[in-house]
């Protein structure tokens, strides 16, 4: 009997040091160091005003119920420094510039892509994650940092998910929050911050609200821990988007039994010309910019209710209220197309050797074009670019993403949908049904259009878009259309240079490694930084302080693939093998393919 004794006891010694391991991570996250810039240079990519409309116009996003007021008054868990200071948020990867100061738009003084709205039915302005923060990016050299509009972030973002490493935005926040909550003199500096004279008559239900959010908060953790749903770590600028709007819209919302795992995460695509484009995502799988930005939004955050009270599944217009602002939506999608790729910065990275430059455009015929040159057409009054789907077998990328959107199934029955009113919405599969729907059974990309199908008719319905209105908020009149391919779509260039890591995981660092055999990749390397190396076309990858370690044998991480290499064409293999200097031309070329410095070209 003493023996088992002091077995147990060394069992919970050894459990309440790992737990306290993991809480020290929790509240004290590794993270790189901030190193401020001495000037962040913006391009002519659009105007400074269609800057800040992205930068700052919400899309309905709600962060669990967080107040942005809250979110401002934040402390870290173990000081008095605002969680919110630019410096600190900067050390999760958000963007900030050392000259910025708060603005009508941005009162918090946040970084890119943190904004606010209020909902027409409440006094409540609440933390607004919009579509820049993860669509912005920036490279440094030399002290310099030169601003990516619409390019690829490199932020932390999205798991609360705690690990001995601790460096998410997500995990950090929920550690601020519950330091806030339990810690009785924080919660007092913290409540007179947001309440200023109204303290002593909301004290008491600010505390109330405050553990509402919280408790959001710590559910999605302690789920999405116990669960093991994200086993393959995001690390900077990536996250398995379809896996967290799938698990968020039908695991969290209808059924625990529909949580699956997400093991597949992307980089954060650029936006330019996007417009464009025939079908996006990574995989080719949506066509309605609207429907596109309203499945983001939820995936991000907007709220949305498929129950009413008593739990009975919503019917006829009642479907479905949420969060989602179409058209501010509308508004980021209109400023989009204004914008332009970014042009090589001679005067911060070097001049382009215009010889090498040449030579690259015929290796660019020969080698690329066939991929990255898509056919041209005009329809409904936008030029449309007709990318090419390359399929996995062919291109060799990791599968994850391709393969979990197209095979992964869930229950959505205890919706109660109608076929017959489910084939009345602006939905249209591809290719078109042979059978009837399986509602025990649907695909991610099938679910998730019928939700956005009814949310988009709820959200219209309550902005008050007109039937005139609609087919521009649609976006040129396009349905909502679905595909499942198991294939990545070979995207134009333009400005590709300024968009590291590469292939769709980002398991490539730099251009170079991409037009070079697999067995000549990385097979580890450190990402983190926003040191910029322009002549590999990459982030600097050498270690440095609390940097994520990339290890590509890591599912969904594999860097196989897009190879130019001796063989049979396929299963990998796109192009024979290019000699160094064929690379170092190529790479000149992409510097300017499709920018005005490609006209000076002789």
């Amino acid at each position: 009997m003493r023996i088992f004794s002091r077995v147990l006891l060394l069992i919970l010694i050894a459990l309440s040091l790992m737990l306290a391991v993991v809480l020290y991570y929790t509240l004290n996250p590794k993270l790189p160091d901030y190193v401020p810039v001495e000037q962040v240079h913006y391009q002519d990519q659009w105007s400074a005003a269609d800057r800040q409309t992205y930068y700052f116009t919400p899309q309905g996003t709600q962060v669990k119920g967080l107040h942005y007021d809250w979110f401002t008054a934040l402390e870290l868990p173990f000081s008095e420094q605002r969680f919110t200071a630019p410096e600190y948020l900067a050390r999760f990867g958000f963007l900030v510039d050392p000259k910025q100061v708060l603005t009508t738009q941005n009162p918090g003084n946040l970084p890119v892509g943190f904004a606010r709205h209020q909902n027409a039915d409440s006094k409540v302005q609440y933390l607004d994650i919009t579509c820049a923060a993860c669509h912005t990016g920036e490279l440094h050299f030399k002290g310099q940092a030169l601003r990516i509009d619409g390019g690829s972030a490199q932020h932390v973002l999205p798991s609360s998910v705690p690990t001995l490493r601790g460096g998410s935005f997500g995990q950090a926040l929920v550690a601020s929050l519950a330091a806030t909550y339990y810690n009785p003199w924080k919660f007092e500096r913290f409540a007179r911050k947001v309440l200023g004279d109204q303290y002593d008559a909301q004290h008491d239900q600010l505390r109330k609200d405050f553990k509402q959010s919280l408790n959001q908060f710590l559910k999605v953790a302690w789920n999405d821990t116990h669960r093991g749903l994200y086993p393959t770590e995001e690390g900077p600028g990536r996250t398995d988007a379809f896996g967290r709007i799938a698990n968020a819209s039908f695991g969290d919302a209808i059924s625990p039994d529909n949580y699956r795992v997400a093991n597949a995460p992307v980089d954060y695509p650029q936006l330019w010309d996007i417009w464009t484009f025939d079908w996006v995502q990574w995989n080719g799988s949506a066509q309605q910019p609207m429907a596109r930005n309203i499945g983001e939004a939820l995936g991000v955050g907007a709220t949305l209710a498929f129950f009413d009270s008593a739990g009975q599944p919503l019917q006829g217009d009642a479907r479905y209220p949420s969060s989602v602002r179409v058209r501010d939506l509308h508004l980021i999608e209109e400023t989009l197309q204004r914008l332009k790729p970014p042009t090589w910065p001679e005067d911060l990275f070097g001049a382009i050797d215009k010889p090498l430059a040449v030579q690259g455009r015929a290796l660019f015929a020969e080698n690329c074009a066939g991929c990255h040159i898509p056919t041209v057409t005009e329809e409904n009054g936008r030029p449309v670019q007709q990318l090419k789907m390359l399929p996995v077998d062919y291109i060799g990328t990791d599968p994850g993403t391709a393969s979990n959107i197209a095979d992964q199934r869930y229950d959505l029955s205890a919706l109660q949908w109608d076929p017959a009113e489910l084939a009345q919405l602006n939905v249209e599969l591809h290719p078109t049904p042979t059978a009837p729907l399986d509602l025990k059974r649907m695909s991610v990309a099938q679910g998730l259009a019928y939700v956005t199908a009814f949310v988009e008719e709820h959200a219209y319905r309550a902005a008050g878009v007109t039937p005139a209105e609609r087919p521009g908020l649609d976006g040129f009149g396009l349905p909502i259309g679905v595909r499942e391919l198991r294939a990545y779509k070979a995207r134009p260039l333009a400005g590709v240079w300024a968009t590291p890591p590469f292939l769709h995981n980002g398991s490539v660092p730099t251009i170079y490694q991409l037009l070079s055999p697999q067995d000549e990749r990385s097979t580890t390397f450190y990402k983190g930084t926003f040191n910029y190396d322009p002549r590999h076309l990459g982030f600097e990858t050498a270690a440095f302080k609390n940097a994520f370690l990339f290890d590509t044998r890591v599912t969904g991480n594999h860097n196989s693939g897009h190879e130019f290499r001796a063989g049979a064409r396929g299963n990998g293999v796109i192009g024979r093998g290019l000699l160094p200097q064929e690379r170092w031309a190529l790479l000149e070329y992409l510097k300017v393919l499709g920018g005005p410095q490609e006209q000076q070209l002789p």
